[in-house]
């Protein structure tokens, strides 16, 4: 793939669009981890209909 269509926002399965959603993919990966480190508080637990400590424990 040329390098100027690279990261242009086209859309449809593109390599820049499968470029795009695996950098968003990961800065959120990054924020739930660190979310869950600073906070100590399970990502999951803060929508209440996925509270599986209330629910189970």
């Amino acid at each position: 793939m040329n390098n100027d269509l690279r990261n242009r926002w086209i859309w449809g399965f593109t390599q820049g669009a499968e470029n795009w959603n695996g950098r968003l993919a990961m800065l959120a990966f990054l924020f739930i981890v660190l979310f869950e480190l600073f906070s100590s508080t399970p990502v999951l637990s803060l929508f209440i209909f996925f509270d599986l400590y209330k629910l189970y424990g």
